[in-house]
């Protein structure tokens, strides 16, 4: 059973920067898939390997949206990981970018209603963890104010704005199966999160920089 609690936002995640080996040929992908003003880069060599901890997912529409975004995305370079097939919660498919990050294009509609359009109805950053209940107790006791929260599978924090990056919470093994990847991975996970509430590094090892 889904819970909810207040939406007041005593800290909020402001920023969400990528670090990529070339800042360039990532902000060429961006432009294309139409993110380039919500996600910032910054150039790095740090080693990664295997799955990062977490994926950027784009919530629009229909179908035909999530076919243009997704189309959009491999004419950029990306590579398909899941093909936009059907499910129980609706219609998407998942892509890396020629960075490395992992992108989900999704929708909750079974049917088109109207045109394919290049409306983002949200923009959710989601990590994977290893305990979503911890988790969320240490990022409310920062500050976050939780939205949602469904036990220990998932929890979604308040977004500061309609238009802001919104952050959630999913089981890292759980994610990494919804994106057709394994589970494993080393070395850096090549984000960085900015946000109200100063620096720091939460339990699963991503790092948080003050962005007012």
């Amino acid at each position: 059973m889904a819970t909810t609690a207040s939406t007041t936002v005593h800290m909020s995640l402001t920023s969400v920067t990528l670090e990529v080996a070339d800042p360039e040929a990532a902000h060429h992908f961006h432009s294309a898939l139409g993110v380039e003003t919500r996600v910032r880069l910054r150039a790095s060599g740090a080693h990664t390997g295997g799955f990062r901890g977490f994926t950027l997912a784009l919530t629009v529409p229909g179908p035909a949206t999530v076919d243009g975004f997704l189309a959009d995305a491999v004419g950029a370079g990306a590579d398909v990981l899941k093909p936009a097939t059907k499910s129980l919660w609706g219609y998407g498919g998942v892509v890396r970018a020629p960075d490395g990050t992992i992108w989900k294009i999704a929708t909750s509609a079974k049917k088109d209603t109207g045109p394919a359009t290049r409306t983002v109805d949200a923009f959710v950053l989601l990590l994977g963890v290893e305990d979503v209940k911890a988790t969320r107790q240490y990022y409310a006791a920062r500050g976050l104010a939780v939205a949602r929260s469904f036990g220990g599978r998932y929890t979604e924090f308040a977004a500061d704005g309609p238009d802001a990056v919104r952050l959630a919470l999913y089981k890292r093994r759980a994610l990494a199966k919804d994106l057709g990847v394994a589970d494993d991975g080393t070395g850096s996970h090549r984000i960085v999160l900015g946000g109200t509430g100063g620096a720091f590094t939460d339990p699963d090892g991503f790092t948080w920089e003050h962005s007012a």
